[in-house]
């Protein structure tokens, strides 16, 4: 996942200010969860640690879906697996007749190598593209798995109690975006199919923070390549071919008019970035092509349609008054993560409570999710999870996917708090509205 920090926007105030004047008393269920977290905290945390120390890259997570698989059928959780190639399904059957709600982690690290200094470090080493890299739980989905075990435990602890079903989606590969996809294909939502899903994010917040918005929440992400032909030559002789350097940078910069001058910015936010750019292997031989690679991100379809015809047309026309040719590749991208206006209101009192009232309304979030693949079939729910440790100057501290990424561990509590409870109060919501299958 990609980022950029949050911003309070008016709207979203008016929103936190209409929640706050709900009243929605707490549930015997919900009193019941907090009479368990005391219990299962310790493990949570030796989980995270245990899977932090250990990380594992897309459609490589067997040791984690392993550790998961074992502690819900310890449980008396009954168990799917693998979904999704290493995905793990787990199914509680509450005591009671109900609908089915789905609780969603991610499990994959990232070909990053950890340069924070814990007990629990990770010095994982394997190939990623040819090359030997470290292996880290930048993006913090350790403490994504750890929450929803510890919220597993806590719910099996009180299944007579449960009106409905419980899914448990364990996910693969979120980071390559498709590992939602091949848990959808597999059947993950379905027999029981849930009529509701839920997830979270930790996310470089004050610790304890649940931070959410309704409708669009994170952006839609796709790739482009464009591979920029000249003619090789000598360094001293440029005019003798033609420079796919020089071409190149020219398009990078061309680029970066199409979010500032060609569309617009008041509708809604877009970003277009060029993160790798290949050519050349000796100083004094210009080469035959350069390659380049990057991401856009957008918010609508018919935006990400036109920002995607202009990327063409600008990379091929630059190309073209130099003497080269430009070859543009750009995939159909993810989805966005939205969530559902309806249901995000109605369990805004849930996730106050689980948060002592620490819930901030947020701009939307350039980074993409592959949540959304679940979320399109079924109504959904995704928020963040603060993870910095208070007084620390936000602005300075290192997010997700850098190697210096650190997660307090007091955010955790919070994590179970609000995945059992968003889980427990929505099908006690809607108890006589459907009865699990």
């Amino acid at each position: 996942m990609r980022l950029s920090l949050f911003a309070v926007t008016a709207a979203s105030l008016l929103l936190s200010q209409s929640a706050s004047a709900q009243t929605t008393p707490a549930t015997e269920l919900s009193k019941l969860i907090e009479t368990k977290l005391t219990a299962v905290m310790p493990k949570v945390v030796a989980w995270r640690r245990d899977i932090h120390e250990h990380p594992e890259l897309s459609f490589e997570e067997k040791r984690t879906a392993a550790l998961v698989a074992e502690h819900l059928r310890a449980l008396g959780i009954e168990v799917q697996a693998p979904i999704g190639k290493t995905g793990v399904v787990g199914i509680l059957r509450g005591g009671k007749p109900g609908p089915v709600v789905a609780l969603r982690a991610d499990m994959d690290g990232l070909p990053v190598t950890e340069l924070v200094d814990l007990p629990f470090k990770s010095k994982v080493r394997t190939q990623w593209q040819g090359q030997e890299v470290g292996v880290m739980h930048a993006c913090g989905h350790d403490n994504h798995v750890a929450i929803l075990m510890g919220a597993a435990e806590v719910l099996a602890g009180m299944k007579a109690q449960i009106p409905g079903t419980i899914k448990f989606l364990f996910q693969p590969a979120e980071e390559g975006l498709g590992g939602a996809a091949a848990m959808v294909a597999d059947g993950a939502l379905a027999n029981p199919a849930p009529s509701a899903v839920f997830g979270l994010h930790v996310w470089p917040n004050e610790v304890g923070q649940i931070a959410i918005r309704q409708g669009p929440i994170m952006a839609a992400a796709g790739n482009f390549k464009i591979i920029v032909k000249g003619r090789q030559t000598h360094g001293s002789q440029p005019w003798s071919g033609v420079d796919p350097i020089v071409v190149s940078s020219q398009i990078v910069l061309g680029l970066q008019t199409i979010a500032s001058r060609q569309v617009n910015v008041a509708y809604l936010p877009s970003v277009l970035t060029v993160g790798q750019i290949a050519g050349g292997n000796r100083s004094n031989i210009i080469p035959d092509s350069v390659v380049m690679v990057g991401t856009l991100r957008t918010f609508d379809d018919n935006m990400r349609a036109d920002i995607a015809m202009r990327i063409k047309r600008t990379a091929e026309d630059i190309a073209r008054s130099g003497g080269a040719t430009a070859i543009v590749e750009i995939d159909k991208g993810g989805l966005v993560t939205s969530n559902d206006s309806s249901l995000t209101d109605r369990m805004l009192p849930t996730l106050r409570r689980a948060a002592n009232g620490n819930v901030a309304f947020i701009n939307p979030v350039m980074g993409s999710e592959d949540f959304p693949v679940f979320a399109q079939k079924i109504p959904g729910v995704f928020f963040f999870l603060g993870v910095t440790p208070k007084g620390t100057d936000l602005s300075k501290v290192a997010v997700n996917h850098s190697p210096l990424f650190f997660a307090d561990e007091g955010a955790l509590v919070t994590g179970v708090r609000t995945m059992a409870s968003v889980a427990v109060e929505y099908l006690s919501m809607n108890a006589g509205k459907k009865s699990a299958n």
